[in-house]
C-alpha cells in the first residue's frame, strides 16, 4: 500500500488548488509534481494565447483573486476561498449590484443533487457567475446583491508537461492524464498523481524495452495542443496509449475502449482486467469523454484506451463538490496502481514466442518439473505445458493468456525459465 499512501498524499497537496485549463493555478500544480520526482527530467511547455492548434485557439490565460456575493441582508455567500467551486470558471471580472432575478441567470444549481455545489465553466464564451447548492439558491430573499469577481483574461499561455523514460527501443507506450480542474479530488487529482507514481515505478526499473512518455496537459484543448505538435511521432512510435483518469475510488474498474476496439492497449488492459477484477465495466467508444476522444479522433489514431475506476460522467459524485478527498481512498488509488503496473510488466513481456525443440522439450531434466509425476503434479506444471504448447511463434504473451486462461503475471517467471533454460526464444514476426 505504500504507493496508495504517496498517490493519496499528492492528492492531498494539490486539491486545494484553483486549476482551469490555464493559469497560475496549473503552474502552481506542476511545480508540486515535479517535486514530487525530482530525479526525472519533467520538461514544461507554455504555448502562447491565439496559437491554431488544429481547429481551434488558445485561449486567453485566466487567473482569479477572489469571488463572493453580498446578500441584502450583509452575509456573504459563494465565496471563492472557501470553496473554489463557488466560481464559473472562465468568469470574466465583474463588481456590480444586481437585482435577485438577474442574479438567478448566472448562478449554476443542481436541483436533482440540492445540497451539492456544481463545477461549472465558460472558457471559450466571455460571461460571469457563481454555483451554489439548490438548497441554497432556493433560499436567496428578493432585494439587490452585490456580486464581486476579481478575476483577470489577458493574453499569456497554456502550460503542459511531459516525462520521457527511455528504453531500449524508441518504440513508445504513452500515460495521458490532465490538470485542469479545480479542487475535485477523483476527476482531477487522481490522475496526475497515478502518472507520477507511474514514473517513479518505469524509472525504478533496471531494464526497460520500451520508452515510456508521459503527458499532463489541459483535458481537451491540451490533447489537441500535444497532438499538433507532435502527431507525425506519435503515429509512428505510439505501440499503446492509456488515458488514466478518476482512478482513486474504491468502486469497480473501467475501460473505455478505442474506436474499434482492436489496439494492444485495448488487449492489455482488458486482459489485465478480466483476470483480476472480472467484475469491472466494459465501455465501448461511444461512451468516451476525456482526451480519448482527441487522440483516437479520425486522422489522429493513437492507440488510446481510457482506463478509470468508476467512469467520468456516471458516478453521481462527478463534477459536484462530493467529489472530494473522502471520496477517494489509499486502497482505491493502489488499486489503479497495481493494475496500470500489471499492464507494463504484461507489455514488458509481450513478444511472440517460440519453443526451440521439435516436440514436447524434456522439463524434469531441467529442473522444470518434479522428476516423480501423478495427478496432482500434473495439475499443477499444466499452465507450464499449455505455454509451451501455444508457443509456435504465432501467438503473442497476451494471446497465450488469453488462450489458456492463465494471467500473464503468472506466466511472466515460467517465462524467464524457459529462456533461461534455452527452450524459448523470440520469433521473427
Amino acid at each position: 500500500m505504500n504507493e496508495g499512501r504517496k498517490m493519496y498524499g499528492l492528492c492531498t497537496r494539490l486539491f486545494p488548488i484553483c486549476r482551469s485549463i490555464t493559469g497560475n493555478g496549473v503552474r502552481e500544480t506542476f511545480r508540486i509534481l515535479q517535486s514530487e520526482i525530482p530525479e526525472i527530467p519533467f520538461e514544461m511547455h507554455e504555448v502562447p494565447t491565439g496559437t491554431q492548434v488544429m481547429d481551434w485557439r488558445i485561449p486567453k490565460e485566466w487567473n482569479i483573486n477572489d469571488a463572493y456575493i453580498r446578500t441584502p441582508g450583509g452575509d456573504i455567500i459563494c465565496e471563492f476561498r472557501k470553496n473554489n467551486l463557488h466560481i464559473l470558471h472562465y468568469s470574466v471580472p465583474v463588481n456590480k449590484t444586481v437585482s435577485l432575478e438577474e442574479l438567478k441567470q448566472h448562478i449554476t444549481t443542481l436541483p436533482e443533487q440540492p445540497d451539492l455545489i456544481p463545477y461549472a465553466s465558460s472558457y471559450y464564451e466571455e460571461r460571469w457567475g457563481f454555483c451554489m447548492a439548490y438548497n441554497d439558491f432556493i433560499k436567496l430573499e428578493e432585494g439587490e446583491y452585490h456580486v464581486y469577481i476579481d478575476s483577470e483574461l489577458k493574453d499569456g499561455s497554456l502550460t503542459y508537461g511531459e516525462i520521457l523514460i527511455p528504453g531500449d527501443r524508441d518504440e513508445e507506450i504513452f500515460f495521458s492524464s490532465y490538470t485542469c480542474h479545480p479542487s475535485m479530488a477523483n476527476n482531477e487529482c487522481s490522475g496526475p498523481s497515478l502518472i507520477i507514481e507511474l514514473a517513479r515505478y518505469l524509472n525504478s526499473l533496471a531494464k526497460r524495452r520500451f520508452s515510456y512518455r508521459l503527458v499532463l496537459a489541459p483535458e481537451t484543448i491540451g490533447a489537441l495542443t500535444y497532438i499538433s505538435k507532435n502527431l507525425p511521432h506519435l503515429q509512428s512510435h505510439v505501440k499503446a496509449a492509456f488515458n488514466l483518469t478518476c482512478v482513486g475510488d474504491d468502486r469497480t474498474y473501467s475501460i473505455v475502449h478505442s474506436r474499434y476496439g482492436d489496439t494492444l492497449a485495448d488487449k492489455v488492459l482488458q486482459n489485465v482486467l478480466r483476470f483480476h477484477y472480472p467484475e469491472y465495466k466494459d465501455y465501448d467508444y461511444t461512451k468516451r469523454g476525456s482526451d480519448e476522444r482527441q487522440y483516437q479522433a479520425p486522422g489522429v489514431n493513437v492507440p488510446m484506451v481510457a482506463f478509470c475506476r468508476s467512469k467520468f460522467h456516471v458516478f453521481p459524485e462527478y463534477h459536484t463538490s462530493a467529489d472530494n478527498l473522502d471520496f477517494i481512498s489509499t486502497s482505491g488509488l493502489q488499486g489503479s496502481f497495481d493494475v496500470m503496473k500489471k499492464v507494463i510488466d504484461a507489455l514488458e513481456y509481450n513478444r511472440n514466442f517460440k519453443v526451440t525443440t521439435l516436440g514436447e522439450p524434456q522439463l524434469g531434466r531441467r529442473g522444470l518439473v518434479p522428476t516423480m509425476s501423478d495427478k496432482t503434479t500434473y495439475q499443477q506444471t499444466l499452465a507450464l505445458k499449455d505455454l509451451i504448447a501455444y508457443a509456435d511463434g504465432t501467438n503473442d504473451l497476451i494471446d497465450i493468456s488469453n488462450f489458456i486462461n492463465v494471467p500473464v503475471d503468472r506466466l511472466i517467471p515460467l517465462i524467464d525459465r524457459l529462456v533461461e533454460c534455452r527452450l524459448f526464444r523470440e520469433a521473427a514476426i
